[in-house]
């Protein structure tokens, strides 16, 4: 793979929605997006590639002969969550660049697209996948116009007001999908291993439990006489993680990332609390124990304390398991080569996850320093990158000999 022209594009993106306290910010259809875009499409034009876009500024890089013929796709996104890492997302789109420019170099007649997707994170809209989603056909209109900014924005009407048309196209026939992607973890970085073939991604399921406790002062309240709303979130925040540790060997994991406690004053009681709970896993079965578990820790707190507490369940996705076709080459690859790597399982959503609704899809995982991402100290290896598209093209190549 051509290493310096990887570099070079790296130099060029850095500055794009760079903070000065550390990090980038490219936010989804922000102007930072769109120069992320605009740059990446420089990039293709200038080895002579064809670039287009769909009816939401999905971006597909092409070879001038093949934009309407079915073709591999590989690609990732290029926004970021605030004061976000350089490489989430952005090391997919490059790693499918280059392994374009390899083929046009060598020569080789193997069909491949480059898919730039938009708005993966959720940061701004609350809605993650959305450009790759959109075009899938598993986000619709309603729920565009339902994702809003604090400001009452809708991803809809942003969407529109960029001239774009939601909901008038689909995403074209591939033959298959490939996502080369930082691992966001730091199960490689630990085992100092090079490379993970991704067999599976989890997905979330949310609960919102909202406690009903009783604000009173804290000095000319007796314990006994207390409905502390924070006590009982306490029990409820433990009885998730002893639920998430319970189904550890399935993979699954459970996580209260959110506490909003009312009035929050030293000296008052605290009444009522909001818990925000993401339930993430591989295996259904696992998810519904794990949710089951959690749901019967909130009643007997309910319970034991004589505290209402009240339960939403915010979304609640199927985890999604990824092409054997698409695996097995990744894994065949690898062996090849003489990389060693792993099979493994997500833990994070990615585009791939919608696209294997409409075409066989697969995930490459490359480490990143210390497992650090959405964080100014994400960093990976480009020479990781590059390793990793010479892993996507021999998958190519070997799905290509094998008939795919």
């Amino acid at each position: 793979m051509n290493l310096q022209l990887l570099k070079q594009w790296f130099r060029e993106l850095e500055p794009v929605g760079a903070d000065p306290e550390g990090g980038v910010t490219r936010l989804a259809y922000t102007a930072e997006e769109d120069a992320m875009f605009e740059k990446v499409a420089g990039f293709a034009s200038a080895l002579g590639f064809s670039v287009t876009e769909d009816c939401i500024g999905n971006m597909f890089i092409s070879f001038p002969d093949g934009t309407d013929r079915p073709c591999h796709m590989v690609g990732s996104h290029l926004d970021s969550v605030p004061r976000g890492g350089r490489y989430d997302g952005v090391v997919g789109v490059l790693a499918g660049l280059l392994v374009m420019e390899k083929i046009l170099r060598l020569g080789l007649s193997i069909p491949v697209k480059t898919a730039a997707f938009r708005a993966e994170e959720s940061s701004l809209y609350g809605l993650a996948t959305a450009g790759s989603g959109t075009a899938a056909g598993s986000i619709d209109a309603v729920r565009l116009r339902n994702a809003k900014s604090l400001s009452g924005d809708s991803l809809y009407d942003t969407m529109t007001r960029k001239g774009y048309a939601p909901g008038s196209c689909r995403l074209e026939p591939v033959i298959d999908f490939t996502e080369l992607h930082i691992e966001q973890g730091r199960v490689l970085w630990e085992a100092k291993e090079p490379l993970g073939v991704v067999t599976a991604i989890a997905a979330p399921t949310r609960l919102k439990v909202t406690i009903h406790g009783r604000q009173d002062h804290s000095g000319a309240t007796p314990m006994d006489l207390r409905k502390d709303g924070l006590c009982a979130a306490a029990e409820i925040i433990l009885g998730t993680e002893q639920a998430g540790n319970a189904e550890a060997a399935h993979a699954t994991v459970a996580t209260v990332g959110v506490a909003h406690v009312r009035p929050n004053a030293l000296n008052v009681v605290p009444g009522l609390v909001e818990l925000r709970i993401d339930i993430r896993g591989i295996l259904k079965e696992s998810i519904s124990r794990t949710v089951g578990a959690v749901r019967n820790t909130i009643r007997e707190t309910e319970l034991q304390r004589g505290i209402l507490c009240e339960v939403e369940t915010l979304s609640s996705m199927d985890p999604v398991t990824l092409a054997p076709s698409v695996i097995d080459s990744l894994a065949g690859a690898a062996e090849k080569t003489g990389v060693p790597f792993r099979r493994m399982a997500s833990g994070a959503g990615h585009d791939a996850m919608k696209v294997a609704a409409v075409a066989p899809a697969g995930m490459l995982f490359i480490p990143c320093r210390e497992g650090i991402s959405h964080n100014p100290g994400e960093e990976a290896s480009l020479e990781d990158v590059a390793l990793g598209a010479e892993i996507l093209l021999e998958a190519l190549k070997i799905r290509r000999h094998m008939g795919v």
